[in-house]
């Protein structure tokens, strides 16, 4: 997941970001708006992760989140 379908998809993503990580408020996700770059601040800020552990997570995070998307589409792929 790129950073234009982050965006496009951020209401969507928005409450499993929130649910992966707890210490988020709803005014940190409406700041992001959808940018991995926010977010990656916010949650250095957050959980003291360096810029790299932030967006290591996030990469994580984005493809556990398109495996849940293709999983719904397709219910016969098993997660």
């Amino acid at each position: 997941m790129n950073q234009d379908i982050l965006q496009g998809k951020w209401k969507e993503v928005r409450g499993e970001a929130q649910s992966r990580w707890g210490k988020l408020t709803n005014d940190d996700l409406d700041r992001v708006e959808g940018s991995i770059e926010k977010l990656a601040g916010i949650l250095q800020q957050r959980y003291g992760y360096s810029k790299q552990e932030a967006q290591h997570e996030i990469a994580n995070f984005m493809e556990r989140f398109e495996d849940k998307v293709k999983m719904k589409l397709d219910p016969r792929i098993k997660g």
